[in-house]
């Protein structure tokens, strides 16, 4: 599936780099989606392996306790790359308008992208991008809830339900040649810890697709 030219469009077209010029040292998502993210790198991703993860920000939310033997940042605003205690190198580039990484063939045993790939409007050169740099076997892991800055997020992801998102970044994967058939990961998260002791549930819900390069 290709986007259409009004499908990339975003309500704020002026340039990213304005938007996020100011750090937010907030998450934009509740610890049970944090929680679930982390588990699911545990489980997905090895130790002593090299780490790519994009579209980051002060925090990574990759398992404190595993040594990696590289992790490389990427993002929009360079205060926020800095004080990411788990990168071990980054770089800021503006992938609507060069999508084009800077990092070398089949570098990577893992590329992640938390809660950011609504706003990308040439997703399709990023994700052969993405392809590039894994190594064969190496895993692209994609994650989301139903939060969004409504103004920077893409058309297609805006007037699209929780269910077309899913569908839309699977065909991100697909197409391109050369990625396993995507993985979807669909979890409620649980109530933040502060409540959980009057008995609430839900929270943000908790959205992964996954795959593989062949």
């Amino acid at each position: 599936m290709s986007l259409s030219p009004s499908q990339r469009i975003k309500l704020d077209d002026t340039d990213d780099k304005l938007f996020y010029s100011s750090p937010r040292f907030v998450t934009h998502v509740d610890e049970g989606f944090i929680q679930q993210l982390t588990d699911l790198y545990r489980d997905r991703l090895k130790p002593n392996t090299r780490i790519l993860d994009m579209m980051s920000s002060w925090v990574s939310h990759l398992p404190s306790e595993m040594q990696f033997s590289h992790i490389e940042g990427h993002g929009l605003n360079e205060e926020e790359l800095a004080r990411n205690p788990q990168l071990d190198r980054y770089f800021v580039q503006n992938l609507n308008l060069n999508p084009k990484l800077p990092l070398p063939d089949r570098e990577f045993d893992a590329a992640t992208n938390c809660v950011s790939v609504q706003y990308l409007q040439y997703p399709e050169a990023v994700f052969t991008e993405i392809h590039r740099v894994l190594k064969p076997g190496g895993v692209a892991i994609v994650s989301f809830s139903n939060r969004m800055f409504f103004q920077k997020a893409i058309q297609a992801w805006r007037d699209g339900s929780e269910t077309s998102r899913v569908e839309l970044v699977k065909s991100y994967f697909t197409s391109v040649p050369g990625f396993s058939t995507p993985e979807v990961i669909i979890r409620q998260s649980m109530a933040p810890s502060f409540l959980q002791w009057l008995g609430a549930s839900g929270g943000d819900p908790f959205y992964a697709v996954i795959a593989y390069r062949n």
